[in-house]
């Protein structure tokens, strides 16, 4: 009897493993690639010194510069060193359009020796958040359903939910917000969505074409979460304007969800 619990434990994370095969299947052609260590939950180093950001996903922070560790920072680090060590540290890499990130570090879509996806692994057990930056959306579809598998199980950090209130940033960063539209205003640089906070989204004219523009245009009044980087505007800006505080860019439609 003293083992029920495990056994118990054991057959969820096989339904969590079993759900997230579902997700993402591998392609052809992936690049071997083995890994050193796990630097976070999203991030790897490559015994040939590469970096790799894994892609379509924003794991929990762990502590540095100044700040706390993110909930389940720690949780999602391990759990990806697990999936990796599962793999005996062979992975394959698909790269994305685009290559490198400012920081040098390569992007790719990462997959075990078995095929398995391990953004998807990590998204579908709530460990992580789903997201889509231009050009290296070609997964969106099935990352976006590894996280919604999550949500409805209420795994990980969907527990508790993470999703805030416009109203209650504080800092720069990722942020994953909810909060009515005031007010669409429309001009040469683009959609610019207010919300509650003085929280601004802006979609630009260039990622226009990935949106439905009656949808954006007729958002007032209604409820949406949004999710992204959110920066602080410079004080001129939003001295002059008085509704502007906090500027999100919104870069592909994955990053709305209409309430």
């Amino acid at each position: 009897m003293k083992k029920a619990p495990h056994v118990g434990a054991f057959f969820v994370s096989a339904i969590w493993l079993t759900a997230a095969q579902a997700f993402c299947p591998a392609p052809k052609g992936l690049v071997p690639a083995t890994v050193q260590r796990v630097v976070d939950g999203d991030t790897l180093h490559l015994s040939d010194g590469r970096r790799v950001r894994m892609l379509g996903l924003n794991a929990p922070e762990l502590a540095g510069k100044g700040r706390a560790a993110e909930p389940l920072a720690k949780a999602a680090r391990q759990r990806l060193q697990r999936l990796v060590a599962r793999s005996g540290g062979r992975v394959g890499l698909l790269p994305g359009r685009e290559r490198h990130d400012r920081y040098g570090r390569t992007l790719a879509h990462v997959y075990d020796r078995n095929g398995r996806n391990l953004e998807a692994q990590l998204l579908a057990e709530g460990l992580a958040v789903q997201i889509a930056l231009l050009p290296n959306v070609a997964l969106v579809a099935c990352q976006q359903a590894a996280e919604n598998h999550a949500r409805r199980a209420r795994l990980g950090l969907w527990r508790r939910s993470p999703v805030l209130k416009a109203e209650q940033i504080r800092r720069s960063g990722f942020a994953l917000l909810e909060g009515s539209v005031r007010k669409v205003r429309r001009n040469r640089e683009g959609i610019w969505l207010t919300l509650p906070g003085r929280l601004v989204l802006h979609i630009a004219p260039n990622v226009l074409k990935r949106f439905d523009r009656r949808s954006l245009e007729g958002l007032a009044g209604r409820r949406i979460e949004v999710r992204g980087w959110v920066r602080e505007a410079a004080p001129q800006a939003w001295s002059k304007a008085g509704d502007i505080r906090w500027i999100l860019s919104v870069k592909d439609s994955s990053m709305l969800r209409f309430l």
